[in-house]
């Protein structure tokens, strides 16, 4: 979805009007399918609610659709032109056991008319399509909030399998939570009984219903919902009729039943935004734009070199699709085969990349110290999840710093940046592939699973904006030797960056030796002297601390703050918003964040001297904050989560209140 942003807009929140809206065609007031009501019989206008924010969160069966209804209403979202922020949040099972706790899937959205940074807290709305859906997520529910139960589900088996021994809709253990008990299967069965399909099969749209009911009640487009069922079900025509009627029935039916009596609104959010073409992106379609364009800007053919693992696949499956920009994928038969391939093709003159998870880097460690040797650019990609060993694969966390830092044998450094949020993929990769190429280095690039599969708006770049990222090849000798012979050095380097001269094989006269044995410096021969073993190994290490990084900056309006916030990658939001949250309430607190992890931006050491505390919140046991206080020798404080979700905004300001406080 893309929208255009031109103007800003005020929205009073709050304010209270009434509002009547004519019903979606092909659905009677009753909310089954059927002819619409005439202008006369329609019923009387509800009252419509304007709001600033709203939290909403989908839960059910890993197989009830939930994370495609909160896909479709973040696309409607987004292209109403609301701020929003995603949290898909799903179990690593293809198909979890039905019912129970460990098999909920849920999606939750954030959006507003305004700057947000975060999926939220708390949602202000629950729809749970099961007990298993309620329970797994009523704790994490304000009281006062709206939830929507699929009444139809609440069956004693179904209840005792979670641990009810009462119904939760009948015991008052939600008396202080505002219900709204829907059939939502029966209702949908009702919908669709025009078409030739089982209670099950029908069943099955009780997602679209719900979409439709949640559209309604929060003002989303509905165009765009419909056009995507037209195209994903193009050759199931009766399944799209199908899943078109309930989507329309969830939506009359929010209209026509008084159990609904309030809709909301939420106006764009056009003063966050500068003017611009925009569109919904996540982690993982960012970063694969983002390489698909560096690849141009260096006009190098794109070769990825991958093994499918979560929550790194997507990158895999987007950049198949983009052959006519020059990109070509390889799916190896495993996490060696892919980075060996990939290290391959850097060798022959592309922009290489390897995409995988903390798994797989250790798989791939042997042949990132072999790129370190043969100094040759290629992106490691690393989009962390929960581990050890298979871990969590579908949650997320930061405990891959020191792996990428030191996970090698031998004195093998590595560059090492981090985008800080979904849209920020995309210019964390071409950052990325700029160090690679003009340093001729392998480059980790650290995303995460909370980034990668979160979204949020994007600004569609201007390609004229983009960096160049041409690198030359060699073409001929660049050594003269003492009886005047002109040779080619394939270690001879360049004085400003160090970096070696990247040359083509095929290329008549430039011929030379590569291989993971110590080489000679300037030549490429093998050499076994220990002196000159130093000399590269100290080469090796000076090329990555002068890589040319920008200076970290820091937010700091008041100039007098005493509290230092020190984040890295996908802390930016919950740490942005727990300050803003800290500054409303009269503290003084400073932040700063961190791209560059490795080499560190030149002026991080000064910074942290200026303030007194320095607190460094991470999804991880305080990785940065170890490398931090070795290096600088500042008494940096970890505040640490390893839970597989995001750190919460108002967990963050607390701590970083007792901080400041102790």
């Amino acid at each position: 979805m893309t929208s255009q942003v031109s103007s800003t807009a005020e929205q009073a929140d709050g304010a209270v009007v009434a509002e009547q809206r004519p019903p979606l065609p092909g659905a009677g007031q009753d909310g089954a399918s059927g002819p619409s009501p005439d202008a006369g019989q329609q019923t009387e206008a509800k009252e419509v609610r304007k709001l600033d924010r709203v939290i909403i969160r989908f839960a059910g069966d890993s197989g009830d659709g939930m994370q495609l209804t909160g896909d479709r209403f973040t696309s409607e979202t987004a292209s109403f032109g609301n701020d929003l922020s995603t949290l898909p949040n799903f179990p690593a099972e293809i198909r979890a056991p039905a019912g129970t706790l460990p098999g909920v899937s849920s999606f939750q959205l954030h959006f507003a008319d305004h700057d947000i940074l975060t999926p939220g807290d708390a949602p202000n709305v629950l729809v749970a399509m099961n007990p298993a859906a309620l329970k797994a997520n009523i704790a994490d529910v304000p009281r006062g909030a709206e939830i929507i139960v699929n009444t139809d589900e609440f069956t004693k088996r179904a209840m005792q399998k979670v641990g009810y021994a009462q119904s939760p809709l009948e015991d008052g253990s939600l008396d202080g939570y505002s219900v709204h008990p829907v059939p939502l299967t029966t209702l949908t069965v009702e919908a669709l009984k025009e078409f030739d399909l089982s209670r099950k099969d029908a069943g099955r749209s009780k997602n679209m219903f719900a979409l439709g009911l949640l559209s309604w009640m929060y003002h989303r487009p509905t165009e765009g919902t419909e056009k995507f069922l037209k195209s994903k079900f193009a050759k199931k025509p009766d399944i799209m009729a199908a899943n078109i009627a309930a989507f329309r029935a969830g939506w009359n039916f929010g209209e026509t039943t008084e159990d609904f009596a309030v809709s909301y609104e939420v106006a764009p959010a056009a003063a966050a935004f500068p003017t611009g073409t925009y569109r919904n992106i996540s982690g993982n379609l960012a970063l694969s734009y983002g390489l698909v364009a560096a690849g141009r800007q260096a006009q190098l053919p794109l070769y990825l070199g991958s093994y499918p693992i979560t929550p790194a696949s997507d990158i895999l499956h987007e950049l198949s699709k983009h052959k006519n920009f020059g990109v070509r994928t390889f799916q190896a038969e495993d996490e060696i085969a892919g980075i060996g391939a990939a290290l391959g093709a850097a060798f022959g003159g592309s922009l290489a990349v390897t995409t995988t998870s903390g798994p797989g880097v250790a798989l791939k460690s042997e042949t990132i110290g072999l790129a370190v040797s043969l100094e040759l650019p290629l992106l490691i990609v690393d989009i962390q999840r929960g581990g050890p060993s298979t871990g969590l694969p579908t949650k997320t966390e930061q405990a891959d710093l020191l792996q990428a830092m030191y996970g090698r044998n031998g004195e093998a450094p590595v560059p090492v940046i981090a985008p800080q949020t979904p849209a920020d993929c995309f210019d964390a990769a071409i950052e990325a592939a700029r160090i690679a190429l003009e340093y001729r280095t392998p480059v980790f690039l650290l995303s995460d699973g909370y980034l990668a599969n979160g979204s949020e708006p994007w600004r569609v770049p201007d390609t004229d904006t983009l960096p160049d990222l041409r690198t030359p090849f060699a073409t001929g000798p660049n050594h003269t030797q003492d009886d005047g012979t002109e040779v080619f050095w394939p270690y001879k380097r360049d004085p400003e960056t160090l970096a070696r001269p990247w040359a083509v094989p095929g290329t008549a006269g430039l011929e030379h030796r590569i291989g993971g044995i110590e080489k000679q410096d300037g030549t490429g021969n093998i050499s076994y002297d220990p002196a000159n073993h130093e000399f590269m190994v100290r080469t090796r290490q000076a090329k990555i601390d002068g890589i040319d990084v920008p200076d970290i900056e820091v937010d700091d309006p008041s100039g007098g703050a005493r509290l230092l916030v020190l984040g890295w990658g996908s802390t930016y939001g919950p740490i942005t918003a727990a300050v803003r949250r800290m500054r409303t309430d009269g503290e003084y607190v400073a932040q700063a964040h961190l791209r560059h992890l490795n080499p560190f931006p030149k002026n991080l050491g000064e910074i942290l001297k200026r303030y007194d505390k320095v607190v460094v919140p991470e999804m991880n046991l305080g990785q940065l904050a170890s490398l931090i206080r070795a290096k600088y020798l500042v008494d940096a404080q970890s505040f640490t989560q390893v839970t597989g979700l995001p750190f919460k905004a108002e967990q963050l300001a607390t701590a970083l209140k007792e901080a400041l406080d102790g």
